[in-house]
């Protein structure tokens, strides 16, 4: 009886209508092409609809390759390239990630001969200091899966491969998926994956779009089974969300007497494993029928007698691992004596217990010391993965402390000498509060010693000889040499400790006995001849800046068309907004990712605060004749209003003709491509369509009567409304906005602008700009989500979407605008609502549309009806299969006995 207690039963179905379904929007998925080329990137992979992107940004080392022609019939275009490692013994994938979130992690490799060696590599696989597995190409030619579920630890989650042989580590694609919180709970450790099979003859695998986690499955099948299928709907919509293709086939023993048998072995024998097996009745079954049968372990019942639910999945689940003896597992489902039909099963996952017992070093100090190699661009191959752990692999040039393998490591010495470094002391070296030793010397290091060296309290050596150090050594660093400091100064000929150069002291900071009286003129000259320098510096330097402010205007001098500041003094900006080119550069890794493409200029994927925070860097054309006026204008308006559904502007840089804009990284892109497809083939359900709609409403709205004087957006189009990881929806691109400085003012007139088919008719031929306008293009955003078509199509009885919708509605049958991909799958009350709300905002008259604050109400209105409707606030849902083109030798395991 002990042995039922360890299997729990998850009667997933009775919560089904309460559970958020996983959207198959790729939100949150890292699906990494390995050696592909920058330029290639991203695309989406045709077979799966994944997007694929270069692995050029989130590894430092390693060569591109690809597998030779012969094999490309075999792989989808995501394993056709590959980047493999020559050089260095530990090469690591750094991503960034969410601390606390459960992630299937996918590692794919394909040889394909891509070096003609034909000589197949060997090399372990870590996750940060842990080893995960060995990579080993015996008897799987075509290649091979390593998959595993795991929870990082931090924002960060490295991935290395380290050589343990003469073969060069490789790798072909990269992949991590977030999963649901509640699934594939453990007592501890990660799970490594066992094998994941459905039972079927049909010889196909399954992943994404099938699977929204693009989770392998591999069909199954024994020569002594019968299959099952059904043409009917399976509702397989429990927590971990198998596919219904996977639950539509299911496996019997043609012998209704014997027991269906699965065998496989562990390695090692004394691993622990975990196994979920999904259930549903998809037989018909007679008046007299009956299905029931018990679960075995090792010849142990575990669980039953059991009879699976009617086109409904249920899901048999261990509460706490298993284990076999000797390592040999006989799992079987027996009939019971009063069923008249055999076992079934329709799909089974198992997983071993994978612990990793290193703790990675803490992670200040991870922090600090990558933005230390960071700021002095270090470059050395074995600063890759955790710096301290394992030992072997610890930072050429660190030392750490080791307490036991629970404990994390700190970093007490760093040695950067002879290392080329330029610059001035970085003061993130303060971040490593358990320092000892610091190394700096032999180097071209400029600047002041800073003041937080004297405040380190661990430090108890300074090497700072050899640079080209100046100004005076703080007394509190002096100081700190009565309490046993050693302070090595010399060879920085502009140093001066408290007026005597720091050359005429001895390698501890003290004075030479031969050299204590220094000439009172020649110390006086010193001075005289700094000051001179310094006066004819800020002279020459004030001048270039009169210089440049005359060639470009100061962002904050001038008034841009529309946004007027609160009074006339120049808007004040908080120096941290502030970011220099070179920062730019160095944050967008030198423009190495691109996000996409406007009439402002190239927008590019990011990093700031130290590699944590994702950020989208748009650069202006230097072809881009509004640019700079635009450029203005969006930097005033964001540093002055703030609202959850606005993108959030982290910064600017305007340095001559280097112009950018630093916004908030919005993970699942705009709604335009959602709608369109371009997203990986998702289909937006309709509450999801609503959710973002109504969400985008009130950051207009916000625009509208949130700010003092009022703000018209002048530009709101789908391609505007951006999305962010959780599907939340933020207005973007303000260029264009206007503002009413006349408190009372209903409009201003104004030059045109906006985008041809989201235009106000009205504004268009008055050149008349008012608030009424901004809800005549939100109003073509409401109909493009209700129709899915374009705005203009010449192909249509009447081009403009309003008039053709108008046109439509005029016949009476709201079917024949809604958006076929929605298969009818929305409440008809809350659409018909929709489409009076859109068509009332792109009424010709604007006194006759609502203002925003209407338009907002109605749709949450709206939203509510369908939530109520679905049960819950659905994210997204898509409909497809898919046919995975690929023939691994995989590593199934389960034999029929």
């Amino acid at each position: 009886m002990q042995i039922l207690q360890r299997l729990v039963f998850g009667f997933i179905v009775t919560i089904a209508l309460t559970t958020l379904v996983q959207a198959q929007n790729q939100q949150g998925f890292i699906s990494l092409d390995c050696g592909l080329s920058p330029n290639g990137s991203p695309y989406t992979e045709p077979i799966t609809g994944l997007i694929f992107t270069s692995d050029e940004g989130f590894v430092q080392t390693g060569k591109s390759g690809r597998i030779q022609a012969v094999f490309d019939p075999n792989f989808i275009k995501s394993y056709l390239t590959l980047r493999y490692f020559p050089d260095g013994t530990r090469n690591c994938y750094n991503m960034s990630v969410t601390q606390g979130v459960k992630y299937l992690i996918k590692a794919t490799f394909v040889y394909g001969n891509y070096d003609g060696q034909n000589n197949y590599p060997n090399f372990d696989l870590y996750i940060g200091p842990n080893i995960w597995t060995t990579v080993d190409f015996n008897g799987r030619a075509n290649g091979t899966v390593k998959e595993i579920i795991h929870v990082p630890s931090s924002n960060t989650l490295e991935v290395c491969l380290v050589k343990t042989g003469t073969t060069d580590p490789m790798i072909s694609a990269l992949e991590l998926r977030p999963l649901r919180n509640g699934t594939y709970v453990t007592e501890s450790g990660s799970l490594k994956n066992l094998f994941r099979v459905y039972f079927s003859n049909s010889g196909q695998s399954i992943r994404y779009p099938d699977d929204v986690y693009d989770r392998r499955w591999y069909s199954f099948f024994q020569p002594e089974w019968t299959q099952i299928t059904t043409s009917l709907t399976v509702n397989s919509s429990n927590i971990y969300n198998v596919p219904e293709t996977a639950m539509a086939t299911a496996a019997t023993p043609t012998n209704a007497t014997s027991p269906l048998t699965l065998t496989w072995a562990l390695q090692p024998v004394t691993a622990l494993f975990y196994m979920y097996i999904h259930f549903a009745e998809i037989q018909n079954l007679r008046a007299n029928d009956s299905r029931a049968f018990n679960v075995l372990l090792n010849g142990n019942n575990t669980f039953g007698p059991y009879s699976p639910k009617m086109l409904k999945i249920e899901t048999l689940l261990d509460n706490i691992p298993e284990k076999c003896d000797g390592g040999q597992c006989i799992w079987q489902l027996v009939k019971s004596s009063n069923s008249t039909l055999p076992p079934l099963v329709n799909a089974v996952e198992a997983f071993t217990v994978i612990e990793f017992p290193l703790s990675g070093t803490d992670q200040d100090d991870v922090v600090a010391i990558k933005n230390v190699k960071d700021a002095y661009e270090l470059s050395r191959i074995s600063w890759q993965g955790d710096p301290c752990v394992p030992k072997q692999f610890a930072w050429e040039g660190l030392n750490c402390s080791y307490v036991d393998n629970s404990t994390a490591p700190r970093i007490i010495s760093l040695n950067l000498s002879s290392s080329l470094l330029t610059g001035t002391i970085d003061s993130s070296i303060q971040n490593l509060t358990q320092l000892q030793i610091l190394d700096l010397s032999n180097n071209t290091l400029s600047g002041e010693v800073p003041e937080f060296l004297a405040e380190m309290k661990s430090l108890s050596v300074i090497n700072l000889s050899g640079n080209n150090l100046s100004g005076s050594v703080p007394q509190a660093l002096l100081d700190k040499q009565s309490e046993g400091l050693v302070l090595k100064l010399q060879g920085n000929p502009q140093l001066l400790c408290q007026s005597i150069p720091c050359d005429n002291l001895g390698g501890n900071g003290r004075h030479h006995k031969n050299n204590v009286v220094v000439p009172a003129v020649a110390s006086v000259a010193s001075v005289a001849v700094l000051a001179a320098a310094f006066s004819l510096f800020f002279i020459f330097r004030k001048k270039k800046q009169t210089s440049s402010s005359a060639r470009v205007p100061s962002l904050y001098t001038t008034t841009p068309d529309g946004i007027s500041p609160h009074s006339s003094q120049p808007s004040f900006v908080p120096k941290n907004r502030r970011f220099t080119y070179i920062e730019v550069q160095a944050m967008t890794n030198n423009f190495q990712r691109i996000l996409g493409k406007g009439g402002f200029g190239i927008v590019y994927h990011g990093h700031v605060n130290g590699g944590t925070e994702q950020v989208a860097v748009k650069i202006l054309s230097q072809s881009s004749a509004q640019g700079y006026k635009q450029f203005k204008a969006e930097v005033e308006l964001l540093l002055r209003v703030h609202h959850k559904n606005l993108v959030t502007l982290v910064g600017y840089c305007d340095e001559g003709d280097n112009l950018a804009l630093i916004y908030e990284y919005m993970a699942n892109g705009d709604l335009k491509e959602h709608l369109s497809g371009k997203r990986g083939g998702s289909v937006l359900s309709w509450g999801t369509r609503l959710k973002i709609v109504a969400e985008a409403a009130q950051g207009l709205e916000y625009l509208h009567n949130g700010c003092k004087p009022p703000i018209v957006h002048r530009d709101v189009k789908t391609t505007n409304i951006l999305l962010n990881e959780h599907l939340q929806a933020k207005l973007a691109d303000f260029g264009l906005s206007r503002s009413f400085p006349t408190e009372g003012q209903t409009h201003v007139s104004t030059v045109v602008a906006g985008t041809p088919g989201y235009l106000d008719p009205e504004y268009y031929h008055t050149n008349w700009l008012s608030e009424k306008s901004d809800v005549y293009s939100f109003g073509i955003v409401l109909l493009e989500i209700i129709t899915n078509t374009r705005v203009i199509d010449q192909t249509r009885e009447k081009p403009h979407i309003a008039e053709w919708v108008g046109l439509m509605l005029t016949r009476g049958d709201i079917n024949n605008i809604m958006d076929a991909k929605l298969y009818g799958d929305y409440d008809k009350n809350s659409v018909w609502k929709v489409v009076e709300v859109a068509m009332s905002c792109v009424n010709p008259s604007s006194s006759r549309r609502p203002n925003m604050s209407q338009v907002v109400i109605e749709l949450n209105q709206c939203l509510a009806s369908e939530n109520s409707r679905v049960g819950t606030s659905r994210d997204m849902d898509s409909k497809g299969s898919i046919e995975e083109n690929m023939t691994y030798a995989t590593e199934l395991g389960p034999k029929a006995r």
